[in-house]
């Protein structure tokens, strides 16, 4: 992998490096090395879980898929900078989750397209009192301005992997249990009573699970429970579900035992596992014994997988009531109006809807232009976008190069 140039000056840039460069160590030597630590501040506002401490808790942040079933969407931007309702970019989510929770420290892990990632994060979540952002290699060039240089990672072939090659930042000392994330989920989440049911029950891993209508279960993680919510299986896109739940793919692990069964599972050669957390580090702690624990999530929770999930699960969000209500919407897209977006007549706009233009049922996002005389249906329209008068548009996703998708029907699952 070649090295990535930080081209803009973030806003955080006169602050010194917390730390001197750390190199991404082997396995198993990773698993003790110790990462720089010390606090920043973000815009997220003060933290509002009103519930239990999170101290002892550090998050990692898994954004280094290539999102290629996104199409054209992720053509020019690495798939957690993708946008999304008329607000923010898919990372946002799950930042603002932490931010929220009180989370005392979030590891970045990144693979691609990182200098654009790192510079968002540091431009609009380097700033939080309460939650400290930690690059992993990159975090003493992270906030250095614009030329500084990312260290190499190396490759990974799956989530498991990405934990394994950011052990030093991830096992540091200073930390009991591990929150994994992932940057292209949609869904506003307070993790603290998570964390407190997992703490309280003694498990070695507690993992958010979702009921959703069993016909749709086999494009996700099936779970299956005992009657005190004991996990017994974790199966990856079953050919014939015996569950509805659905492993929502953010979990809590106690650190000792996640460490102990990475350690086992690099032992067996890279040929002898998939290196991914749900295909291997979880069935794994179920079949030894060890206590997985599932926490059930009732509030909207979307995985962005593909070009037409992006579309139907953005039109879930102007469903009644509201998924997520607008003020719960991270906001962190350029032009985006000091109100935020807003639910009007059935649509979620991040910018204005000219006289004379027909838009029903869409997601328009700011930056955007909509020409009087045009009509828009059930579409998302993208930052950059433009659709001109005597134009009818309906049910798609037009991008800022002026490309038209009209993706092909998927299921979509109803939760």
């Amino acid at each position: 992998m070649t090295r990535e140039a930080v081209s803009e000056t973030a806003p955080a840039a006169e602050r010194a490096a917390s730390a001197a460069a750390s190199t991404s160590p082997g396995v198993p030597a990773a698993l003790v090395a110790t990462p720089p630590t010390g606090p920043t501040t973000s815009p997220a506002g003060p933290a509002t879980s009103p519930g239990p401490s999170l101290e002892g808790v550090r998050g990692a942040l898994l954004a280094g898929g290539l999102g290629e079933r996104m199409g054209p969407l992720t053509a020019r931007v690495c798939k957690p900078l993708v946008p999304y309702a008329a607000s923010c970019r898919l990372v946002d989510f799950s930042v603002a989750n932490a931010v929220r929770s009180g989370l005392p420290e979030l590891v970045l892990l990144s693979l691609h397209r990182e200098s654009d990632l790192v510079r968002h994060l540091v431009t609009h979540w380097d700033h939080h009192p309460g939650t400290r952002l930690h690059f992993g290699p990159h975090d003493h060039v992270a906030r250095a301005g614009p030329g500084a240089v990312l260290p190499e990672r190396p490759a990974e072939r799956g989530t498991a992997d990405a934990l394994l090659a950011n052990a030093a930042y991830v096992f540091a000392p200073g930390a009991d249990d591990l929150l994994v994330q992932h940057a292209d989920h949609v869904y506003v989440f307070d993790y603290a009573p998570m964390i407190a049911a997992h703490r309280a029950s003694g498990a070695d891993v507690t993992i958010g699970v979702q009921r959703i209508e069993r016909r749709y279960v086999h494009l996700f993680g099936m779970v299956e429970v005992d009657d005190e919510w004991r996990v017994r299986a974790l199966v990856e896109k079953p050919v014939n579900p015996t569950s509805d739940l659905v492993f929502t793919a953010f979990c809590v692990f106690r650190i000792d035992a996640l460490r102990t069964v990475l350690a086992d599972l690099a032992a067996r050669g890279d040929a002898g596992w998939q290196h991914d957390i749900s295909r291997d580090v979880l069935p794994e702690m179920i079949a030894r014994g060890q206590r997985v624990t599932a926490y059930q999530v009732t509030d909207h929770w979307a995985d962005i997988g593909t070009v037409e999930r992006y579309r139907t699960e953005h039109l879930r969000l102007l469903d009644h009531p509201h998924a997520i209500a607008a003020d719960a919407l991270p906001r962190t897209l350029d032009g985006l109006a000091p109100a935020g977006p807003r639910y009007v007549d059935g649509n979620l706009l991040g910018a204005d809807i000219p006289p004379g233009a027909t838009v029903e049922r869409c997601v328009v996002h700011p930056g955007s232009r909509i020409a009087p005389g045009a009509t828009v249906l059930r579409s998302v329209i993208l930052p950059g976008a433009e659709v001109p008068a005597g134009a009818t548009i309906r049910d798609a996703i037009v991008t800022p190069t002026g490309t038209v998708l009209t993706p092909t029907h998927e299921p979509t699952p109803r939760h």
